[in-house]
């Protein structure tokens, strides 16, 4: 194609005039430079003459008659420039083309230019139109957000950030657009900084795949089978005070020990739809701002200890000898009529029977553990709670009564574990490999610190094993059906051994056992990490908080402290002169939510 001087031409995306010709052309750009490039790298638009590209303002024209006009067909730029404008002239012939270039009504070449329907049009109009109203509202959350606010209309962004804080989503248009890291720790420092979360909203369960909501599932009603009426034994539930799940309870009746403990079996049983909902959860979801349960809600009102008049009850009845061995061991369905009682008011009245005559029997199985190498660990414990968004965190005494509780239910594992070890009856034990620690019973936090460290895991098995850490030959998980997946199988045994039925075969133990475990572990992950999300907000709510740690662990140059108060491990810088288990004064410096960190510096 020729090109004539002074004409009017396309290079790249604007106009262009021909100021001279030759092997190349000498071009002239609208921003007044001059070019000089090869003829194929231009497009003809008109002949010209063109004189100044500062003439080519769009006049009015008939844009859409002539798209009505063209119906779909077909034409060329001169024909267009005429059909719109009434004319063909270098200004007709570059507003044309910048139809073209838009692509609403036209498309094409100058030498082929097709018209869109008007249907079309219409309906790229409207997508066009909501881009727009998009970008717009893109750029305004964009903007709000680099100020560190955020507007009701920004909430589809919020949403997108949402999903990634809690672990939904790996990548985000928005943290890409405001230059954060692509992780969920990112987002949820970037959800606070806006002001649309705060400390109250806990991440970390949705984030490890918990799951929120109680079992969807119906119980059925109490089997009819004999039960032994044990109302007229007293019997006792005893907890932190308000604990929303009683699901044990002590008699003792002369020498003999009784623990009731919640007859969750009798309605769930293996296979059932309540067992496959406990099994997929592993167990209760115990959160500072509320607890998820492992068996439908209404388990805890029908079964619960001392919830009602008289509870059902599987009941384990044993006898200790002068050693501190269990003998005689029974157990039986039962009717129990349970009263409830905290710790503190037990530790008011151990002088009291039943009281006295069931701590005697806590030491003397205490003893016996304690000659056959238990581990006795101690370190500081707190109950934390929220409430109307405060946090509330009290530290547990240390009482005899809390020990008591302890050893009955640690009785009442050994005494179901030799129970089925007796009959070859396949049972989920629980054991632990002994430690090589020379110490078994610490003193300071610092030892105890570390022999925690060198303990290893617990394992549950369908086979039968020591459990090193209590100090016995045998043992299993069996007071908290209603909250521990394995308990609720122990018990599902038990019943089927005790009412000549068939139990579970040890393959069907191990498979329980593995889908327990992991669930379990998941939920274990979430509460620590709750836990540790709500200490740091505590800390929030306190800014000025100042206490006491305990040096535990030196590492240069900072070394782990355990704040009592807190049940709190923190990385403290300390002189090299300071001695573990020191007390040290620390004052709160910051906290890092997302992080799930606070900082301290001792006190001079």
């Amino acid at each position: 194609m020729t090109i004539p001087l002074n004409s009017l031409v396309l290079y790249k995306s604007g106009p262009a005039r021909v100021a001279a010709l030759g092997d190349k052309l000498d071009i002239e750009l609208e921003d007044g430079r001059s070019l000089r490039v090869r003829p194929k790298d231009v497009l003809l638009l008109h002949p010209g003459p063109l004189n100044d590209l500062r003439g080519l303002d769009a006049p009015a024209g008939e844009v859409e008659a002539a798209c009505e006009l063209l119906d779909g067909g077909q034409t060329t730029l001169p024909e267009l420039a005429d059909l719109v404008y009434g004319a063909y002239t270098p200004a007709t012939a570059w507003a044309a083309w910048r139809l073209v270039d838009e692509g609403l009504y036209f498309r094409g070449t100058p030498d082929a230019v097709s018209a869109r329907p008007l249907a079309e049009v219409e309906r790229e109009r409207v997508a066009r139109q909501a881009k727009a109203v998009e970008r717009e509202a893109w750029n305004g959350f964009l903007q709000r957000a680099r100020a560190g606010r955020c507007a009701p209309e920004d909430a589809p962004y919020l949403r997108e950030i949402e999903e990634t804080a809690l672990g939904r989503r790996e990548q985000s248009r928005v943290l890409q657009a405001l230059d954060c890291d692509q992780n969920p720790q990112s987002a949820h420092a970037l959800l606070l900084r806006l002001g649309h979360w705060d400390g109250r909203v806990n991440p970390w369960p949705r984030r490890v795949g918990a799951t929120l909501a109680a079992p969807a599932v119906d119980l059925p009603g109490l089997p009819d089978e004999p039960r032994l009426d044990l109302t007229g034994l007293p019997a006792y539930a005893i907890d932190d005070e308000g604990n929303p799940d009683p699901d044990d309870a002590l008699s003792l009746d002369g020498n003999r020990l009784w623990v009731h403990v919640a007859d969750a079996a009798a309605l769930a049983s293996p296979g059932s739809p309540a067992d496959l909902e406990a099994r997929a959860r592993g167990a209760t979801l115990y959160l500072p701002e509320t607890a998820i349960p492992m068996l439908p809600e209404e388990a805890i009102p029908r079964l619960g200890l001392g919830l009602a008049e008289v509870s059902p009850a599987l009941s384990f009845a044993l006898n200790l000898d002068a050693d501190g061995v269990v003998t005689d061991v029974a157990i039986t369905p039962s009717w129990v009529r349970v009263q409830r009682l905290n710790y503190q008011e037990v530790e008011a009245r151990l002088d009291q029977e039943p009281f006295r005559g069931l701590y005697e029997l806590a030491e003397r199985h205490r003893t016996r553990r304690r000659a056959n190498g238990a581990i006795f660990i101690d370190l500081p414990e707190v109950k934390m709670w929220v409430a109307d968004g405060r946090v509330r965190i009290a530290p547990l005494p240390r009482l005899r009564s809390r020990m008591l509780v302890t050893e009955a239910m640690v009785m009442a594992g050994e005494a179901a574990a030799r129970f089925a070890l007796e009959r070859g009856l396949p049972f989920p034990f629980a054991t632990q490999d002994r430690s090589d620690a020379p110490e078994r019973e610490p003193v300071g936090l610092a030892a105890m610190y570390a022999l925690r460290r060198t303990l290893r895991p617990r394992q549950y098995s369908s086979r039968p094993g020591a459990h090193g850490g209590l100090g016995l030959e045998v043992y299993a998980q069996v007071t908290s059906p209603l909250r521990r997946y394995l308990d609720l199988v122990a018990h599902q045994q038990l019943r089927a051994c005790l009412r000549g039925g068939d139990p579970l075969e040890a393959q069907a133990i191990i498979e329980r056992v593995g889908a327990a475990e992991a669930a379990a572990q998941g939920i274990r992950r979430a509460e620590r990490l709750s836990r540790e999300h709500w200490t740091v907000v505590y800390l929030q709510q306190h800014p000025g908080w100042q206490g006491e740690g305990v040096l535990v662990e030196k590492r240069a140059p900072r070394g782990v402290v355990l704040i009592p108060e807190l049940a709190l491990e923190a990385r403290v810088k300390v002189a090299d002169s300071v001695a573990p288990d020191s007390v040290l004064p620390l004052r709160l410096t910051g906290v890092d939510l997302p992080g799930r960190e606070a900082f301290f510096r001792v006190e001079r």
